[in-house]
């Protein structure tokens, strides 16, 4: 499934399309390259789950839980990690006790798409906007963003 994103306003839309699925136990893998707005679709589905103020990227945290939302959830960005067992050394599975985990960059912690409960995005930049190539598990298939 590809998804078009031409502006901010859809990539919000797509999120709390995202947000509105999203249960305990689920992985939304965001990959892209450096620029391809990640981040912004991530931030988008915590707005939507119902946090307000600022999101800070987790990229030299490499972790940020949000336990207070519908959905409590866990925002990764492995991005620094040299190798995939370095996810299991930060205690990631432990994180993702009863939470879903937004992982950017998912493919340096070893890749999340064998889940079934994986929603895996790759964005594109296609002129001004974005695109989103869809494959989800087949946890998600029912309930597609």
């Amino acid at each position: 499934m590809i998804e078009a994103l031409p502006d901010l306003a859809a990539m919000e839309a797509f999120g709390a399309r995202i947000a509105a699925r999203l249960e305990p136990g689920d992985v939304v893998a965001l990959s892209g390259g450096l620029g391809a707005g990640k981040t912004t679709l991530a931030r988008a589905i915590i707005a939507a789950l119902g946090h307000t103020g600022e999101v800070p990227s987790p990229t030299f945290t490499i972790v940020e839980t949000y336990d207070h939302l519908r959905v409590p959830l866990v925002h990764a960005d492995f991005y620094r990690l040299e190798d995939p067992s370095e996810a299991e050394e930060i205690g990631l599975d432990d994180y993702r006790e009863g939470a879903a985990l937004l992982a950017e960059w998912p493919d340096h912690a070893g890749g999340f798409e064998h889940e079934p409960s994986c929603l895996a995005i790759t964005l594109e930049i296609v002129g001004e906007g974005r695109q989103a190539i869809v494959k989800p598990g087949d946890a998600w298939q029912s309930r597609l963003p």
